[in-house]
């Protein structure tokens, strides 16, 4: 069986390999700024920001880490919704020599206490709004410093003298006590110097970005990301698009940049490319379309859910979409009627790839102006090798046949972070075993035929169930709990906790539902709850999720 048979359906422009630089991933911001520095880098709620003044505000983070003492290799945490900050501290954390730990701003307490325990965080930039959430638990971590900033630290005027009196609307404004320690973004910032800064680094050894994902286990680990795996896999994803034009497209960042698919795809490749970053803070249809017809956005990476919420919008047809060329779909499976919908509606390109977070993230793509196959993740990206073997013995198997994906180049993770066994067990002579069943054609078109054993994604968001398990095994009326996902038509799955009770507890789903939003991301917490006698076991006392799953299909009672 000949080893790539994808190859020949590569476009002619894109080549099976390239040379991927080795170099301090922040240089892609400084060679921008250096060809383009009066082109728009940042567009955010009517505030513009050039490359120049991108550059000087990242140099000025940088000088900022390091006189807190912030060395190479010390672990920078980001906790922020797409803003400018969020790229002036990427930028400015990478330059310093710093790892970046890139933090979901929905995370509440017991999330963000594990994440800055395991990762050793000595500083973390996060907005007023969740200053409160990082204090309660400081002193469980090593975070010595906390920079913060507010979304108008960056509107024009007069947004940014009226966002507070809009915010106020919505609650008690938060009132930070700045102090040692504490700190306000824009004076840290102004009170730095600007004078150039770019740690030297080994940048196949080095790490840029620690990213933390539940992986197969369910148990949230670190992985380790070097400046090259995610130079690498900006350049692999940038030359996949191969009609953008360098200094002239818009990106609109409506994916989150915390999350690795839009760091890769909207932060880093649009900086590479110097793009203009169009960034909205949340998911908004109507903010979206508004903005797609006022800034003439170009590229538009998001998850199926995104494209669901567009063409179903009821002013949809008022809207002139088609300054979109292309858009990659990613996080879940695209349904080919939202495919073929967008399409019509904008005469771009809708296509659909894979990745995960070990792969930083992209491994496959369809072609976006070549020979695509609906209903599958497409092709290897260069100098990506892909195979589908037995999860058992790890031979390869029939074309045709399912099995497990493994991948294989030069954005596959270091491993994961302090976690040698779980690396051993991942990582296996350079192949990255991905815990996905597959399938691949005899043109090396993959698809998808069952993701990570019990892993849920709503919405894009990976939702692993034992997190979920435990929080409903603190309530004390929970004897016995099991999360699973079931099919939604719009997240795509949902989030379902069957609950046995203890002996003389009442259902109360508002009550556990409260519960849970206390110590979860509300994306995390249960839609719905069911109360059953007995949960389904093996033997052991193992819970068998897919018998559950299986009755929510075959519609029979659940009691």
């Amino acid at each position: 069986m000949d080893a790539k048979p994808w190859l020949p359906f590569y476009p002619p422009e894109v080549a099976p390999s390239y040379e991927y630089p080795k170099h301090n991933l922040g240089l892609f911001l400084v060679t921008s700024a250096q060809k383009y520095p009066n082109r728009p880098a940042v567009y955010f709620m009517g505030k513009t920001l050039t490359y120049k003044q991108l550059l000087e505000a990242s140099y000025r983070m940088a000088n900022a880490l390091r006189g807190k003492g912030i060395n190479k290799g010390d672990r920078v945490a980001i906790m922020l919704p797409n803003c400018p900050q969020v790229v002036i501290s990427y930028f400015g954390a990478l330059l310093s020599g710093a790892v970046v730990v890139m933090t979901n701003p929905l995370y509440m307490e017991r999330e963000i206490a594990h994440q800055m325990q395991d990762s050793g965080a000595k500083a973390i930039i996060t907005l007023d709004h969740f200053v409160a959430r990082v204090e309660k638990v400081q002193g469980e971590t090593e975070l010595k410093h906390i920079i913060v900033t507010s979304i108008a630290d960056y509107l024009p005027f007069p947004k940014n003298l009226l966002f507070p009196i809009k915010a106020k609307k919505q609650g008690p404004l938060p009132v930070i006590h700045y102090r040692e320690g504490v700190y306000p973004f824009k004076k840290l910032l102004e009170q730095a110097l600007d004078a150039p800064v770019c740690e030297s680094v080994h940048a196949e050894k080095d790490l840029a970005l620690l990213q933390y994902t539940g992986g197969t286990t369910g148990v949230p680990k670190g992985v380790m990301l070097t400046h090259y795996n995610l130079i690498a896999n900006t350049l692999q994803s940038s030359m996949w698009c191969y009609k953008v034009e360098e200094g002239k497209e818009r990106y609109l960042a409506a994916l989150p940049c915390f999350h690795v698919f839009g760091l890769t795809v909207l932060l880093n490749q649009a900086v590479y490319r110097a793009s203009e970053l169009l960034m909205v803070p949340r998911f908004e249809p109507k903010m979206i379309l508004d903005l797609i017809r006022k800034k003439k956005a170009t590229l538009f990476p998001g998850a199926p859910t995104m494209y669901i919420a567009l063409i179903n919008h009821p002013q949809i047809k008022d809207y002139d979409l088609s300054s979109i060329n292309a858009c990659i779909s990613g996080s879940a499976g695209l349904p080919v009627e939202v495919q073929d919908t967008f399409e019509e509606l904008t005469k771009g390109r809708l296509i659909e790839g894979y990745g995960l977070t070990e792969a930083a993230p992209v491994t496959h793509a369809n072609p976006i102006w070549g020979h695509r196959k609906i209903g599958t993740i497409g092709i290897p990206l260069p100098d990506t090798e892909a195979k589908v073997v037995n999860p058992d013995t790890g031979d390869e198997v029939p074309v045709g046949e399912p099995g497990e994906l493994i991948v294989k180049g030069p954005q596959v993770m270091k491993g994961y972070w302090k976690r040698p066994e779980d690396t051993f067990d991942t990582l296996r002579g350079g192949w990255l075993f991905t815990g996905d069943m597959a399938t691949m054609d005899e043109e090396g078109y993959f698809r998808i035929i069952d993701r990570k054993k019990d892993m849920i994604i709503a919405s894009g968001y990976n939702i692993y169930p034992r997190e979920i398990e435990e929080v409903l095994y603190e309530h004390p009326s929970v004897k016995e709990a099991v999360v699973v996902g079931t099919k939604d038509e719009y997240r795509g799955e949902t989030v379902k906790a069957y609950i046995v009770l203890k002996d003389g507890a009442a259902p109360d789903p508002a009550g556990l539902e409260k519960f849970c939003r206390k110590q979860l991301a509300a994306y995390k917490v249960p839609r719905e709850f069911v109360f059953r006698d007995s949960l389904p076991k093996t033997l052991v006392g193992k819970v068998l999720r897919r018998k559950l799953l299986e009755e929510e299909e075959e519609g029979k009672p659940t009691a």
